[in-house]
């Protein structure tokens, strides 16, 4: 029997990434060791999604991997994202860990800027759902199981009434022409609680919506 190459996984708590780690989750040539995930200092949430450290320490329990939280100030500029991150893989590095996996769809920069920044250390990118058509991946989204909401949504690019609003065939249908139905574009973030990478679903209340900087955050509880 081949042994299982460990890996670890790039983490952000939403659809493309719970979507991304069931695939990898079932390759027989790999084995994620660990969750990665940057948290903003200060609001103690995890970056860009807005949602809390307690409901990504409860993601985490439910899928039962270890969690490596990477703590990154407000508005981080790309050196010190850059200086975080390296501690951070440095310690799974020394573990034996020389591939991360990430949820990334098409976004050649964002590829390209992850694949050079790992190249630094002697390590290599995994991208599981990688140029997926992606109505086809929420058509699996949906047919799997998974359970997510819409916890940020750009304002100048969707109405504020979309952040809260869970995953359903409604959503995808009420967006608006020329919007990823996967946000890759940075039109929406989520936060996955159920499907089948979890072993029970994650349980939250919504708060009110806020808006800071044109994106409109969903405050959630545990």
């Amino acid at each position: 029997m081949v042994e299982r190459e460990p890996i670890l996984f790039c983490w952000s708590g939403g659809k493309d990434s719970a979507m991304a780690l069931h695939a990898v989750m079932r390759d027989e040539r790999v084995q994620v060791v660990a969750l990665l995930t940057t948290v903003t200092e200060g609001f103690e949430r995890i970056s860009m999604h807005g949602v809390r450290r307690e409901l990504l320490q409860e993601q985490a329990r439910q899928i039962g991997l270890p969690l490596h939280e990477v703590f990154i100030p407000p508005e981080c500029v790309n050196p010190t994202y850059e200086a975080r991150m390296e501690e951070a893989l440095r310690v799974h590095y020394t573990r034996g860990i020389r591939r991360v996996a990430f949820g990334d769809i098409f976004l050649e920069d964002l590829r390209a800027y992850r694949e050079k920044n790992l190249a630094r250390m002697g390590m290599t990118a995994l991208f599981p759902i990688w140029k997926r058509d992606t109505r086809e991946l929420i058509r699996g989204f949906h047919a799997e199981g998974f359970r997510s909401v819409a916890v940020c949504v750009d304002g100048q690019v969707l109405d504020s009434s979309f952040a809260g609003r869970e995953l359903t065939e409604a959503f995808f249908r009420d967006l608006p022409a020329g919007v990823d139905c996967c946000g890759e574009n940075g039109e929406f973030h989520t936060f996955a609680f159920d499907g089948p990478i979890f072993k029970e679903p994650v349980r939250f209340r919504a708060g009110e919506r806020v808006e800071r900087g044109g994106f409109i955050f969903l405050r959630s509880f545990t």
